[in-house]
């Protein structure tokens, strides 16, 4: 069973519904002991840092997803759901993250002449091709949507990188623990493969 957290922010449904076309059981939920039951965990998001985990704070979910995300168990989180995992966001200054993973989120820089937020399709450059990234091609495109993107991660748990103005840390693996700056459930069929590899692979 996957539970895809609900702290009352992130887009749900569409995560679900890509879950759903690859015969994955899963189960929207904010319920403790639902997420302490699934063997494998979602936390998506969609929105700003300091709202987030307010939310989560206030739902008192924040003990319980870190211990999902301790490498217990298969853990992948999702756009806003990467960020939340480090320690803090330029987006909401004095507001501390989950602290999973050590680095900083920051914001795009807006003087290099391109949109922001950055959406749309970018290609990835695969560092890790095992894991949520097994028999993906290296420079594959994946739908991006954020303002806000990780620098100085760890070398070791940077799993792949985009270009964007900036060289952006957009994908993170440590074991079993997963996170991707990209929407997989928006990249089509590459981004089913890798919700599939999240899925089925130990």
């Amino acid at each position: 069973m996957i539970a895809i957290i609900d702290y009352g922010a992130g887009n749900l449904q569409s995560v679900k519904k890509a879950l759903d076309f690859l015969g994955c059981e899963s189960v929207v939920t904010y319920d403790k002991a639902v997420i302490e039951s699934a063997s494998h965990i979602i936390l998506p998001g969609v929105g700003s840092f300091g709202d987030a985990m307010d939310s989560i704070r206030k739902r008192g979910l924040e003990e319980v997803i870190k211990n999902a995300a301790s490498g217990d168990k298969k853990f992948l989180g999702i756009c806003l759901g990467l960020q939340l995992l480090f320690e803090e966001s330029e987006e909401s200054p004095g507001v501390c993250g989950l602290g999973v993973f050590k680095g900083k989120i920051v914001k795009i820089p807006e003087n290099l002449g391109l949109k922001v937020p950055h959406m749309g399709w970018n290609s990835v450059d695969i560092k890790q091709e095992n894991g949520i990234f097994k028999d993906i091609k290296k420079d594959s495109y994946f739908y991006f949507v954020h303002s806000y993107y990780l620098k100085n991660a760890e070398e070791s748990i940077v799993a792949a990188t985009a270009q964007y103005g900036a060289e952006i840390q957009c994908a993170v693996q440590k074991g079993r623990v997963a996170a991707t700056q990209f929407h997989p459930e928006k990249s089509g069929e590459i981004g089913l493969e890798l919700l599939k590899n999240f899925a089925t692979e130990d």
